[in-house]
């Protein structure tokens, strides 16, 4: 997946100690549609959540188990860098 593809959050309803792979597999998605570096996140109540294309979202939607699109937003520093503490 390119770093500029837009990307969103879903979830998806699998068995415990499920893999990418396996939620890969069962939503129909191909390398290119999931980011691998999000990886697939346990949330602890049999759904997990990963970051896939805004494609890919739209067309896992209909899966039965899966939900989303999920906002994904940049998280980004609030107010100005502070000095590394050798520099104070």
């Amino acid at each position: 997946m390119s770093p500029d593809t837009p990307t969103t959050l879903i979830t998806v309803e699998l068995p415990p100690g499920a893999t990418l792979e396996d939620a890969m597999q069962k939503l129909n998605l191909t390398p290119e549609e999931v980011d691998p570096a999000y990886g697939l996140i346990d949330l602890h109540n049999g759904t997990y959540a990963l970051l896939v294309t805004e494609a890919a979202a739209e067309r896992a939607t209909g899966t039965p188990g899966t939900k989303g699109p999920y906002a994904n937003p940049k998280i980004e520093p609030f107010g100005p860098p502070e000095p590394a503490p050798d520099e104070k």
